[in-house]
């Protein structure tokens, strides 16, 4: 089961040990960050919350904090966001990735009232496009269809990345068929 709660200054010590595995640190281009960072993290997290731009959880199974999952640059306006997220190398391939964008994304059409939510990668971060890929309610490929959003991706990142999209209609679509 996997359960996801508000960021907390008690977990900065968890997010930091998951977090500084080279395998994490890398792909999330976290390299060298202090437990100090992992506060500021948490504090700016808090804060995008009180904002509305952002809302990140951190992600929880058997009451063990396992990652973090998270909306970033909620646009009302647009009626989307982008979506990040990692786990801590002991939990990868185990399905707890996409259960955990499950409940955000619940969170994303439900509570903010989106209606498509933007998932990006690295075209260098192999593991997570095939994390993305297993998303039966994904789009994939949207690049030509969102070139705002995929520059937007490109300049955040530095770097050339693929662009994906989960529709709100789409997700529920799937979430009813699979009852």
């Amino acid at each position: 089961m996997i359960n996801l709660k508000p960021h907390h200054v008690n977990y900065a010590v968890r997010i930091h040990e998951l977090a500084s595995d080279p395998l994490v640190a890398d792909a999330l281009g976290l390299v060298n960050q202090t437990l100090e960072n992992r506060l500021e993290f948490i504090q700016k997290m808090q804060q995008g919350e009180k904002e509305g731009t952002t809302c990140s959880r951190l992600v929880f199974h058997n009451h063990q904090m396992i990652g973090v999952t998270t909306l970033m640059y909620i646009d009302q306006q647009k009626k989307s966001c982008h979506l990040g997220s990692w786990l801590g190398v002991p939990y990868w391939g185990r399905g707890y990735n996409e259960r955990a964008k499950c409940e955000i994304l619940k969170i994303a059409f439900d509570t903010y009232g989106l209606e498509r939510v933007f998932l990006g990668a690295r075209t260098q971060n192999l593991r997570s496009q095939a994390a993305q890929q297993k998303l039966p309610y994904l789009r994939q490929h949207v690049m030509h269809d969102y070139p705002e959003e995929h520059q937007f991706l490109e300049e955040k990142e530095q770097q050339p990345c693929i662009l994906n999209v989960v529709e709100k209609d789409d997700f529920y679509a799937f979430l009813n068929i699979a009852r």
